[in-house]
Parts: C-alpha cells; structure tokens; sequence
C-alpha cells in the first residue's frame, strides 16, 4: 500500500486549492474529483475541526481573546469561520466593546450590519445572545 500511495502521489501530484482537471472536474489535493465524488462526512468533519481550531489561533491575534469566557470564544469562533478573519476585523466597534467588556454594545453592533442581515436573524441573534449573555440559550 505505501508503494501505490507513494506512485499515486507522484503521478497526481498535490494541490491544496480546488483546480479543473484535464477531464474539466473541480478537483483537489491528490486528484480528488469533487464534482464526481465530493468528500464524506467525515472528511467534512475532520475539515470543520481543523477549521475551527485555525480560527482559535487567528483569534489570537486579540490580546483580550483568551480572557473571555468560553461562550463568547465560541461565539467570535463562529463569526470568524463564517466571514473570515479580515472580515471580522472589520468590525471595530464591536471588537472594541468586546475588548472592553462592553458586551451588550458589542452584540448591538454585530445586529446592526450588512452580516446580520445576510446570515438572518436565527444565526445572528444566537450569535449576539451569546455575547451579550455569555449563555448558549
């Protein structure tokens, strides 16, 4: 088996970004067809978990980050792997309220904004609520 994945490897070669094949198929990593084939569930999985852990560290980047509670981590969590880190940063005034403690504001400016109305009120307001509250419900 190492021998066939090694020549697999070899003869596919590895791209990290979705690319057309010759045969015209959205393709990635080691010629995996996605528009045939697609990924499993629990390929998606695995790539949800990675994901959100690379929003934890691109959180970081927010010296008060660690300091909040787990439900408000969640919460920037969620707003980060949704929009993106630049995005996000886009939103000064509510990450200043966050930095500052400022929760209710800080959910009050999320609400208020262009995301808000995109994603709808069911996301948006359990986002907001958790900030706001610290609480999941």
């Amino acid at each position: 088996m190492d021998y066939l994945i090694s020549m697999i490897k070899q003869h596919e070669g590895l791209r990290l970004k979705p690319y057309k094949c010759t045969a015209n198929k959205l393709t990635i990593g080691y010629g995996r067809n996605l528009d045939d084939r697609g990924i499993t569930q629990k390929e998606a999985d695995v790539l949800l978990i990675n994901d959100i852990y690379l929003c934890y560290q691109e959180l970081e980047c927010f010296s008060w980050f660690p300091d909040l509670d787990n439900v408000r981590q969640m919460a920037l969590v969620d707003l980060c792997f949704n929009m993106g880190l630049p995005t996000l940063m886009a939103f000064r005034k509510a990450l200043a309220a966050m930095s500052e403690g400022l929760y209710a504001k800080a959910a009050e400016e999320f609400l208020d904004s262009k995301w808000a109305r995109q994603v709808g009120e069911n996301r948006s307001g359990k986002i907001a609520s958790m900030i706001r509250t610290g609480k999941t419900s």
